[in-house]
C-alpha cells in the first residue's frame, strides 16, 4: 500500500464518504440477521451530517479516502454512547477499529467529561464482540434494537481508555 492510515476528527466534508462507508460495512451485519432495515442502513445523509456537526466523530483515512469511522456522545447519565464503528472490509483485522475507539474514548473523556463508555452490538456479531472485549468492554445487559435485532450492551469505565490501542 505504501500509505499509513491516520485517525482524525471528522469534518463536514467527510459526511458523504462516511455515509457510503457505513452502508458498505453494515451489509454484513444485515445479512447476519436477515434484516436490511437496520439503523445504519436506513440512516439519512442529513441525519449523519447532523451527527458529524454535534457528536464526537472520528475517521480513519488512507490518503484522502475515509476507510473507517466511529461516533460518540455523552448521555445524561455521564456515559459516552459509542456507535457505528465501521472499517472498510478490505482493511478489517489491522487494528483500525481499536484505534478509532481509542481516539473517540479519549476525546469523550477530555472534551465532554465522559465517566464510562457504553456500546451495543448484535448478539451474533462475534468479531465485534471479540474486539470490544479485547479492549476492555464487559457485557452489562441486553436490549432490542429499534429494528428488532437482539443486542448485547457492553460498558467499561472511562479510566481504562488508555489501554485500548
Amino acid at each position: 500500500m505504501g500509505m499509513s492510515v491516520t485517525i482524525s476528527v471528522a469534518t463536514e466534508q467527510d459526511a458523504e464518504q462516511i455515509f457510503r462507508l457505513q452502508y458498505l460495512c453494515f451489509q454484513s451485519e444485515a445479512a447476519l440477521y436477515g434484516n436490511y432495515r437496520i439503523a445504519p442502513l436506513v440512516q439519512s445523509l442529513d441525519s449523519l451530517r447532523q451527527e458529524v456537526a454535534s457528536d464526537c466523530v472520528y475517521v480513519a483515512r488512507l490518503g484522502e479516502e475515509v476507510v473507517g469511522s466511529v461516533r460518540g456522545r455523552v448521555t445524561e447519565d455521564g456515559a459516552a454512547s459509542i456507535g457505528r464503528l465501521c472499517v472498510h472490509p478490505r482493511l478489517q483485522g489491522h487494528g483500525i477499529g481499536a484505534r478509532l475507539l481509542r481516539a473517540a474514548e479519549e476525546a469523550l473523556v477530555q472534551e465532554r467529561g465522559a465517566t464510562r463508555f457504553r456500546l451495543h452490538t448484535g448478539h451474533r456479531s462475534e468479531s465485534n464482540l471479540r474486539l470490544y472485549r479485547r479492549v476492555g468492554y464487559q457485557t452489562v445487559g441486553t436490549s432490542k434494537g429499534e429494528d428488532g435485532v437482539p443486542m448485547i450492551v457492553l460498558e467499561k469505565p472511562a479510566g481504562t481508555y488508555a489501554a485500548t490501542a
